[in-house]
């Protein structure tokens, strides 16, 4: 099923402000909210979509991605947990670990309506992986080698005296105007609310060892460079079992010898020599996923296009259709020539033979370029 837009789905215009953005995921939140739809499952989902799309339209870069590129430029297109947003690999608890500020006093801070115990998450990896033009056409998986911080084995923690929990300082400060109270990340946790009890040899004061893992992943048709694509729950572990951060998977485009993209259009040039453009001839040219034979037509001039219809990339916000495949015609002048090739074009000259003879309905560079786009 298609995937809706996220402005729809928080009833917000393009246009919204970051504090209207935040509104309206609070009151969708509010309406879709396990709490008030217990055994609800489509509740649940809207719950959940809402979510996804707060996610992308609160952070400015993830919304100038999908204003551009619509789902496929946060990864929505790649389904199972494989995306810029949620995707439906992101449970309740996710949810409320990196949302539950929005929520307040209104639900008691979790699902279930009780007292939630503080949700810790573990950092994102970033990594670049390159793809060549077939990749980008059709999708691949890769599987590749990434060091990441796991939890360590036999690793136990607990609850931090400090701060006994909660994971922030109170401070009572004595002044003119009377008592003033500030709360501050806890020192001795940093946040977390738990410290280390036993930590195996190797592994950090947070329970942490650095691992190599093989992870495999699913790019999808049409991804292009620069884009950005999130592997939920693959990036570091947190400290004491938290939730794990995410992979973040920036693609990068191989340079093609042959052939250059530009947007979905894909161009490349072929050389043909003067007898070929003269008397006409077939060629077999490289397109992404194999070759095809093309016919130059006899009198074919040099910098003629032809256009392959479909044979570029596909649309990058996923509506169905391909760009094309350019090929740019040039004719060959050969630099050495034997006496008899020589002779035999000094005749051509002196008799006034294959002369240019231009019928005035040759088309300027300009001309040609408009025609490929009308």
């Amino acid at each position: 099923m298609a995937k809706r837009d996220y402005y729809e789905i928080l009833e917000v215009t393009k246009t919204a402000t970051s504090e209207e953005i935040k509104k309206a995921y609070r009151k969708q939140a509010i309406k879709f909210h396990p709490d008030k739809n217990p055994g609800n499952a489509e509740a649940e989902e809207k719950f959940k979509e809402a979510a996804e799309a707060y996610e992308i339209l609160s952070d400015d870069n993830k919304r100038a991605r999908y204003d551009q590129y619509g789902h496929a430029g946060v990864g929505g297109a790649a389904g199972g947990g494989f995306g810029g947003g949620f995707g439906g690999g992101m449970n309740m608890e996710d949810i409320f670990s990196q949302f539950g500020d929005i929520f307040g006093g209104h639900f008691g801070g979790g699902f279930g309506g009780g007292n939630r115990q503080q949700q810790v998450r573990g950092t994102n990896l970033r990594i670049r992986i390159k793809l060549n033009l077939e990749e980008m056409v059709n999708g691949t998986q890769k599987t590749i080698k990434v060091k990441k911080m796991k939890l360590a084995e036999g690793v136990t923690s607990k609850t931090c005296p400090t701060c006994g929990g909660s994971g922030a300082q109170v401070k009572v400060m004595n002044t003119m105007f009377g008592q003033m109270q500030t709360q501050t990340t806890c020192g001795a946790c940093g946040g977390i609310g738990k410290v280390a009890d036993k930590i195996p040899a190797g592994a950090n004061a947070q329970g942490l060892i650095k691992t190599e893992e093989e992870i495999t992943i699913n790019i999808p048709a049409g991804a292009r460079d620069g884009i950005q694509l999130n592997v939920r729950g693959k990036g570091n572990d947190a400290p004491f079992g938290g939730t794990p951060g995410d992979l973040l998977v920036v693609v990068e485009e191989e340079v093609d010898k042959l052939i250059k993209r530009e947007g979905d259009n894909l161009h490349q040039e072929l050389f043909i020599s003067f007898a070929e453009a003269a008397l006409g001839t077939s060629k077999e040219i490289p397109v992404v996923g194999g070759k095809v034979k093309i016919k130059v037509e006899e009198g074919t001039q040099s910098g003629k296009i032809l256009r392959l219809s479909g044979k570029g990339l596909p649309n990058i916000e996923g509506y169905g259709g391909k760009g094309d495949m350019f090929v740019h015609i040039n004719v060959w002048t050969p630099q050495k020539l034997t006496k008899e090739q020589k002779a035999f074009f000094q005749s051509q000259i002196d008799n006034n033979e294959m002369t240019a003879e231009p019928t005035g309905k040759e088309k300027s560079f300009f001309e040609k370029v408009k025609d490929l786009f009308d």
